[in-house]
């Protein structure tokens, strides 16, 4: 088990040899074995998948946020059949010093598409609409995200 009050803050990047997939409309989106994680206190990991491993059609959102760690994300919006998933991903294009390994990867919202998993796992989403934590059987909270969590 990995508690989230053990990872640290700033967060910290980390390579991963677990298969991250991705999927969308019964089309795989992303398929990795090169992906990193990004662990932070009180979230579970997000994934961060080489853009050569995303096999689905991107378009920019206009959204943008900024992390005080890693710097400015910007979104993408999901293309898969006649669906629209807007904001289903980001990235940090310039990310600040420190997570350079950021550049060229993309994290997905697993709550906003049909399923998520690390090596063959179901993802549950992270709860919230902000974090886009991948929570797995091996990780313990108390996870920051749900109602009355934004103070923590």
């Amino acid at each position: 088990m990995e508690s989230v009050w053990d990872y640290p803050r700033p967060p910290r990047v980390e390579p991963t040899p677990r298969r991250i997939v991705v999927r969308h409309g019964g089309r795989t989106v992303a398929d990795s074995q090169r992906a990193v994680r990004v662990l932070e206190t009180s979230h579970p990991p997000v994934y961060y998948i080489p853009r050569d491993d995303v096999a689905a059609h991107l378009e920019p959102s206009r959204t943008s946020t900024l992390c005080e760690f890693k710097g400015v994300a910007g979104y993408w919006d999901l293309h898969v059949g006649d669906a629209v998933i807007q904001d289903a991903a980001w990235e940090y294009a310039a990310p600040s010093a420190g997570y350079e390994v950021l550049r060229g990867r993309l994290a997905f919202y697993p709550g906003k598409v049909d399923e998520c998993t690390v090596d063959g796992e179901r993802v549950v989403p992270q709860s919230g609409d902000f974090y886009g934590g991948w929570v797995t059987a091996e990780i313990a909270g108390p996870i920051k995200g749900a109602p009355g969590t934004q103070g923590w």
